[in-house]
């Protein structure tokens, strides 16, 4: 895939293309991607989607922040799974958004970016307030000698695909559930920081992990079974994602993994969890000794379920 940021480089070329913020690139993404590169091989031309760097409504409200699930870099990397040829980043601006759909079908699609074929999707709309529908987007298209076509709706037996269905899931914290609509499990990259150091003399020492992308979805609190990758290795990991109850440590909201069978001192170094099973919910424990007690039967729970 190639990434284009500088549309000078399609300038001579006839491009199949799609477009769309594709948070998640989940399976009704991929689902249409797999149209879009079908319609551009019996077509013979290369396929392309069209994508923005930030998400459009925090550019046009310096207050709104979005919930994401994937960082920039993330999205960027799965739309490179799909196949397709070109990834074209369109920086999303406040003067793009009052174009209406015709202008920005004649002026960014035809003219800028040499879009051949428009593939729609199922339910999308743009433009300027969004005013226009399917058809008029398919007249604007016949002005310019770019063909519109609708894409097929998808969806995953009886639950709806779509990047608000797996923000709710997550939140709620079935991940696996949510794993099964993106095709992949949810991730968090983030650096190691220091923390309280209670889990050590709990005898569960903890990395407490900074997320890098402050839009990025947090999942629910409570205890999940996690990968955890680590300078290049996989390892099991329990996390815990809540305040601490037990040990009273106020309101904020820390994330910590106690990994499997490690020692070593790994401060300020990059780590990946990918959340696999939601253990258990928060729990206020009357003691120390049962939150031990407690964690020794997660460890348990988590090490059974990882299977290498």
């Amino acid at each position: 895939m190639i990434v284009v940021r500088d549309t000078e480089i399609l300038k001579g070329k006839r491009l199949v293309a799609t477009i769309g913020f594709f948070d998640g690139v989940h399976l009704g993404h991929r689902f249409l991607i797999h149209e879009l590169k079908q319609v551009a091989e019996a077509a013979g031309l290369p396929s392309a989607v069209i994508t923005f760097p930030e998400h459009p409504r925090a550019v046009l409200h310096s207050d709104y922040q979005p919930k994401l699930l994937n960082s920039f870099e993330e999205k960027l990397k799965h739309l490179d799974s799909t196949g397709i040829d070109y990834c074209i980043v369109l920086d999303f601006t406040p003067e793009l958004s009052r174009l209406s759909a015709k202008e920005f079908i004649m002026s960014v699609l035809a003219n800028q970016l040499q879009v051949g074929t428009l593939l729609i999707g199922y339910d999308h709309r743009f433009g300027h307030n969004r005013e226009d529908g399917f058809e008029q987007y398919v007249a604007y298209g016949e002005a310019c000698g770019i063909r519109v076509i609708k894409a097929s709706q998808y969806s995953e037996g009886e639950a709806a695909v779509s990047s608000s269905e797996i923000r709710r899931l997550l939140t709620e914290c079935k991940v696996e559930e949510a794993a099964r609509l993106l095709g992949y499990p949810y991730q968090l990259k983030g650096r190691i920081v220091s923390g309280y150091k209670v889990g050590r003399k709990l005898g569960f020492p903890t990395a407490n992990i900074q997320v890098d992308e402050p839009f990025k979805i947090i999942p629910g609190i409570g205890v999940y079974a996690v990968w955890v990758y680590l300078n290049g290795l996989r390892y099991k990991g329990m996390l815990y994602i809540g305040n601490r109850p037990t040990l009273d440590n106020g309101d904020n909201i820390t994330l910590e993994v106690n990994i499997l069978n490690f020692s070593g001192d790994i401060y300020n170094n990059e780590i990946t969890v990918q959340f696999i099973n939601h253990v258990r919910g928060d729990i206020k424990f009357n003691s120390l000794d049962e939150l031990i007690a407690q964690l020794r039967r997660d460890r348990e729970t988590v090490d059974k379920i990882l299977i290498e």
